[in-house]
């Protein structure tokens, strides 16, 4: 394949020759006989773009779901309107996805009850960490647990469950194609997995699924300390501050994953988490590679210790577009300069990376690069205005590699050819950044999406779910009291 007249990304125009799936030249380049060629009329060409924290078979469930709360669903009706109308999927639970407390207070069997008495319902907080099941659904489970017990529940509510509930909803694997090939039109041709319950079982089903074609994007997978596989990545630890883990346990956690050649993943969405996790790090040690995930509270004492340690931040700028009105609502105001920070990290040469955190956030990295850029809630308001990054700054959140998110990835002559190419050049696209704006998306040499070329197939419901989502963790928030930690993140 040849792409001509292309401007290359930090480079200049020039025409790029693709050959086992593998940029072979790069320069003034002649067609040869029967060359496919795309002539790009000096539009932008960019490394494919790589989503560094994602979860992939929530985010392909959550495009067969139903949405359950802001911004689509905002009040107790608008609840029992999405519920009513929504259909049963194929193994005959109603989905729904994002709910939070706002819409209804804390939902039970009772409420969902009410709106459905005979169909199973199952409803899952906007932080990931809490299912609410109806009665029907209750009598499902405990049918589907074969004498079994089943775990604790409380007026049909499930915390911190899912290994426990994931073998019960009597489902197969979700339908991952679609996902992945929505990803693709966003420009993405890689994704790093950091699903914390993720096993050795998990990374080789992705595994087979790139293999099988489903899976169009190249991966890593995060997860338990156990896991042996060839796509393994890091450790993923996920912290509450409501209730932390044993501080030794956890050092040495960090020891074992460093021994084992890995590097580990630290979930910090509050001050408190990141304190603890800065603690474990400086004791146990630190590798290559160490990252904290989210930093979504850094005060400015806490950037000194991460550049100290040399660890890696994933964040994603999207939650203060998502998000943001809460945030200046429920987050103390002196708090606010901190969140989601990514100049502050920038100017202290800490390495820093996008991750989407899909479904629980959008998955279109043009919005979360946008929001980087432009540090503005969904109202307008400004939030960490100090923050802001360049469009540049912005985009190279994504051209890291996928084993190290921080090393930017260059179109360059040996390098795979996972390329994102723009329908216009880069000084226009900067201006907008849209994921309209991506033409065709080649993966390993081949085109896994190219606009226009197929029909839209997802259902109505999909392209609900796929483009209002949002979510942030907050520990603590989901339970009532009883859950309350001392300290809230944002969320």
């Amino acid at each position: 394949m040849l792409i001509a007249n292309a401007e290359i990304y930090a480079a200049s125009v020039a025409d790029l020759r693709i050959e086992n799936g593998r940029i072979a030249a790069i320069g003034h380049l002649a067609a040869r006989p029967g060359e496919e060629t795309l002539d790009r009329g000096g539009a932008a060409v960019l490394p494919g773009l790589n989503d560094h924290h994602i979860h992939l078979m929530a985010y392909a469930a959550a495009l067969e779901s139903v949405a359950c709360g802001p911004p689509q669903v905002n009040s107790r009706e608008e609840l029992i309107e999405a519920l009513v109308n929504a259909a049963p999927n194929s193994h005959g639970w109603i989905r729904g996805i994002g709910y939070h407390e706002c819409v209804a207070g804390d939902l039970d069997r009772f409420h969902l009850d009410a709106v459905c008495p005979d169909v199973p319902v199952r409803v899952q907080h906007r932080s990931g960490r809490l299912w609410v099941v109806n009665s029907a659904g209750l009598d499902r489970l405990a049918r589907d647990c074969a004498g079994e017990a089943l775990p604790e529940g409380e007026r049909g509510r499930f915390f911190d469950q899912d290994d426990a509930l994931r073998g019960l909803w009597g489902g197969a694997t979700p339908q991952i194609a679609a996902a992945s090939r929505r990803l693709a039109s966003f420009g993405v041709t890689g994704v790093t997995d950091l699903t914390p319950g993720n096993d050795t079982t998990d990374a080789a089903g992705f595994d087979r699924l790139r293999s099988s074609g489903s899976l169009l994007q190249r991966i890593r997978v995060g997860g338990k300390p156990a896991m042996r596989h060839a796509l393994a990545g890091p450790t993923k630890v996920h912290l509450h501050d409501s209730s932390l883990p044993d501080f030794d346990g956890l050092c040495r956690l960090i020891e074992n994953s460093h021994a084992s050649g890995r590097e580990v993943a630290m979930h910090c969405v509050t001050e408190a988490e990141l304190v603890f996790a800065l603690a474990a790090f400086r004791d146990a040690g630190t590798r290559r590679g160490d990252r904290i995930e989210h930093a979504s509270v850094t005060p400015p004492v806490l950037l000194d210790q991460i550049r100290e340690l040399e660890l890696l931040v994933v964040t994603q700028p999207h939650f203060v577009a998502e998000r943001g009105d809460a945030y200046l609502r429920d987050m103390p105001v002196e708090e606010h300069a901190w969140l989601y920070r990514c100049r502050a990290f920038l100017d202290r040469d800490i390495p820093l990376a996008g991750g989407s955190d899909a479904p629980f956030g959008h998955a279109d990295p043009w919005r979360a690069m946008s929001a980087a850029v432009e540090r503005r809630t969904a109202s307008g308001r400004s939030l960490g205005a100090g923050e802001a990054l360049s469009p540049e700054q912005a985009l190279s959140l994504y051209l890291g590699s996928l084993e190290e998110p921080g090393r930017r990835r260059r179109i360059a002559v040996g390098a795979p050819a996972d390329l994102c190419l723009l329908d216009r050049p880069w000084r226009q696209a900067r201006t907008l950044l849209l994921g309209a704006c991506v033409s065709t998306t080649i993966q390993t040499g081949r085109v896994t999406y190219r606009r226009g070329a197929r029909p839209d197939t997802g259902k109505p419901r999909e392209n609900l779910i796929a483009n209002g989502i949002s979510h942030l963790p907050i520990p603590g928030r989901i339970g009532g009291a009883r859950q309350q930690p001392r300290r809230r993140g944002p969320g």
